[in-house]
């Protein structure tokens, strides 16, 4: 099945046409500045652009910064607030033409990995964490998603674990890896109390550099670095649609 996939994010909106069947990339990844300020208007039109330049007449799925509930946008912590509230399914459909399963881009992230990544025929919990910017994650329970969760925002010494501990936060305060490596511990062994996982995925920019923080964390989950890295949003993206995913997980019911 041929899906093409969009992945929304600060500073671009990037897609490709992926085989849902085998997680394959079957173009050249496209990119365009996501607009500024960000209103749905105008994401809607860049997103328009980038199904033009693919000359794509069928199913989009598109991976978004937000909450989404059955499509419709329910937070706005990274993007313009006027997101809130509205139909990303129906908007983007009415701009493009084409049909649309949206879907939280953390969310998107941890699909890849789970069915063509890291986390490949894992069972038991896995928890993928996006660590860039801020921190997204996604929960699994023998390969079925609990969609929307918001774990970068639990609290680990007296913040908000997204501030304390991202890669932002590191680059914006110059944490050598080692010290970031442990602030970062802290946050994985907060969410480890929480949750218990049987595997933890770390992705985003900070996954790159797995290497030189690896010996910081202590944690009773395995944690692996993610696969797919940049392109994983895209590939999780296209796989949104798939109404019987290979690990179980199924679009939510409109």
């Amino acid at each position: 099945m041929q899906i093409l996939g969009i992945d929304i994010g600060g500073s671009g909106i990037k897609g490709a046409i992926v085989d849902t069947n085998t997680g394959e990339m079957l173009t050249e990844r496209f990119r365009l500045e996501t607009p500024k300020p960000a209103t749905p208007v105008q994401v809607a039109q860049t997103v328009k652009k980038l199904i033009e330049h693919f000359q794509w007449e069928g199913q989009v799925g598109c991976g978004f910064p937000a909450v989404i509930q059955h499509g419709i946008v329910r937070t706005a912590s990274n993007i313009d607030k006027s997101w809130i509230g509205v139909n990303a399914k129906e908007l983007f459909k009415e701009h493009a033409g084409n049909d649309f399963q949206i879907v939280n881009d953390a969310d998107a992230a941890g699909l890849a990995e789970m069915n063509f990544g890291a986390g490949k025929d894992q069972l038991g919990v896995v928890v993928t964490v996006t660590v860039g910017t801020g921190i997204g994650s996604a929960v699994f329970t023998d390969g079925v998603l609990l969609p929307n969760s918001e774990f970068g925002h639990i609290i680990v010494k007296d913040q908000v674990g997204e501030k304390y501990a991202s890669d932002a936060t590191r680059k914006r305060e110059d944490l050598k890896w080692d010290k970031w490596g442990k602030r970062f511990n802290e946050y994985l062994q907060r969410l480890e109390f929480l949750l218990w996982p049987d595997m933890i995925i770390l992705g985003g920019g900070a996954s790159k550099k797995f290497d030189k923080y690896e010996t910081e964390l202590n944690t009773k989950a395995i944690v692996k670095p993610a696969l797919l890295q940049n392109n994983a949003g895209i590939i999780g993206a296209a796989c949104a649609w798939r109404k019987h995913h290979p690990l179980g997980f199924r679009p939510p019911k409109v």
